[in-house]
């Protein structure tokens, strides 16, 4: 099997995560846009692929904080700053975690195109407060070829993430 490319659900074929979370926005009865895109591999290359703003598009970063690993997501054109998200947590350190670190809490899911749906794999979601500014929220759904949208509101209700500045 090609490096980062996972198991496919039979019936559909989507990724595991991808199949993870349509069920779970479908049983919460949330309204959602799939944005099918030739593959990009930055997070401002996937939101113009897709053709959303990368204000909103969220780019889900994998973090260690104080060794937990943790989930945040930021607008597609920025960095997290580490020393900032820290503070914000309360943590005494903030790294990027490498990949063999989480690779294993995303199975099926193309490197780099994890949901930040951190609620739905075990682990805390912090959010940017940049991307609550908008009236939705658009991140890939385990696919480079694949972007979800949906309302901020429903984002926000069911993944409850901590929305923070950093």
């Amino acid at each position: 099997m090609p490096l980062g490319i996972g198991p496919t659900c039979r019936d559909t074929g989507m990724t595991m995560p991808a199949q993870q979370l349509k069920q779970f926005l479908n049983q919460n009865e949330i309204n959602y846009l799939i944005i099918q895109h030739s593959p990009a591999f930055t997070a401002q290359g996937i939101a113009e692929a897709a053709h959303v703003s990368g204000r909103y598009f969220a780019k889900t970063v994998m973090v260690s904080l104080d060794a937990h690993l943790a989930l945040a997501a930021i607008p597609a054109m920025r960095q997290v700053d580490l020393p900032r998200l820290a503070r914000a947590v309360g943590a005494k350190q903030a790294v990027l975690a490498s990949e063999s670190q989480f690779q294993d809490r995303f199975p099926g899911c193309e490197l780099g195109a994890m949901p930040p749906f951190g609620n739905l794999f075990g682990m805390e979601t912090y959010v940017s407060r940049d991307l609550s500014q908008a009236q939705e929220i658009a991140f890939n759904a385990g696919l480079q070829s694949e972007v979800m949208l949906l309302a901020w509101r429903d984002y926000l209700r069911l993944v409850k993430p901590k929305v923070l500045d950093f």
